[in-house]
C-alpha cells in the first residue's frame, strides 16, 4: 500500500500546476493534503478529476486558511475531523481516516508564528495531539502523516545553528514535541530507513532556497511501532513541483 502525504499550499493552485500528473506518476493507493487554503465544496471541485478517489476533508472556520483532505482508493470504514477540543478544531488540522489494519490521522501542525507568538499554543497542541494518538492506537495501530511543522534534529535543516531557538520549526520547545512523540513510541518512518540522509520537503519561497537546496524537512509519516517492521520504502519526492512542500511517500505491507 502507498500512502502520499503533501502540503499543496492551495488546493485551488496546486491543481493548476500539474498536480493530476504528479498524483499519476507516484499512484497512492491514499492520498492526504495539508493547507488546501478552501472550504469542503471548494475541495470537491478541484479535486473532482480524482474520480478514482473517496474523498473527506475538513476545512477551517476562517475561509481560505489551513485545512486537509484524504482521497483513498482503499476502503474506508469510517473519516472523522478534529481531536475533540475546540480550541484546536477551528482550522480544520486534522483528519482521521479508518481503514480495515490502521488509521490514517492527516494532520497540519500549526506553526509557531515569525515571531514565536503561537510558541506556547503549540507546545500546548503537541501535548493534545499526541494524547488524541495515544486513545487512537488503542483501537488500532496509527500512521500519523503531514506536515508537523518541525525539524527534529540538525540534519533536518540546512542552517541549523542561524535558526536555533530563532525560528518557527527548530525551538528547543517544538523539538522536545517531537521527541515526546518517539518517546511514545511513534516511528520516524524515514529516518528509521534513512538514518543518515540529507533530505527536505520544504524550501522558502525567498532566496531561491529550493534552487540552493536551502531546505528543512518537516513532513513527516510517524508509524506505531507495532507495525514499523511492516514499512517498505519511505520516498521524498523532491522533484514534484507546486508547492512550496515537495510530497513524501510511504509504502507499508499489510
Amino acid at each position: 500500500m502507498h500512502i502520499v502525504s503533501w502540503n499543496v499550499n492551495g488546493v485551488r493552485a496546486v491543481v493548476k500546476k500539474e498536480f493530476l500528473e504528479s498524483v499519476a506518476s507516484m499512484q497512492p493507493d491514499i492520498l492526504c493534503l495539508q493547507e488546501t487554503k478552501a472550504q469542503d465544496d471548494e475541495v470537491a471541485k478541484a479535486l473532482d478529476p480524482l474520480k478514482d478517489f473517496s474523498l473527506a476533508s475538513n476545512s477551517a472556520d476562517k475561509k481560505g486558511y489551513s485545512g486537509t483532505a484524504t482521497l483513498s482508493k482503499v476502503k474506508t470504514l469510517s473519516s472523522k475531523a478534529d481531536i475533540g477540543i475546540e480550541e484546536h478544531d477551528l482550522e480544520g488540522r486534522v483528519l482521521c481516516t479508518e481503514y480495515e489494519h490502521f488509521y490514517v490521522v492527516n494532520v497540519y501542525v500549526p506553526n509557531s508564528g515569525q515571531k514565536l507568538d503561537r510558541l506556547e499554543y503549540r507546545k500546548q497542541w503537541d501535548k493534545d495531539f499526541l494524547n488524541y494518538l495515544k486513545e487512537l492506537e488503542k483501537k488500532k495501530p496509527v500512521i500519523a502523516c503531514g506536515d508537523f511543522n518541525v525539524a527534529h534534529t540538525a540534519i533536518d535543516l540546512k542552517n541549523d545553528k542561524s535558526n536555533y531557538n530563532k525560528t518557527a520549526g527548530y525551538t528547543q520547545t517544538e523539538i522536545d514535541g517531537m521527541d515526546n512523540f518517539i518517546a511514545a513510541g511513534f516511528i520516524d518512518s524515514y529516518r528509521l530507513l534513512h538514518p543518515k540522509e540529507v533530505a527536505y520537503t520544504f524550501w522558502s519561497y525567498r532566496f531561491k532556497s529550493r534552487e540552493r537546496n536551502t531546505g528543512w524537512r518537516i513532513d513527516y509519516f510517524l508509524v506505531s511501532k507495532s507495525i514499523a517492521d511492516k514499512v517498505k520504502e519511505v520516498t521524498i519526492f523532491s522533484g514534484i513541483m507546486g508547492s512550496d512542500h515537495c510530497p513524501i511517500g510511504l509504502k507499508i505491507n499489510f
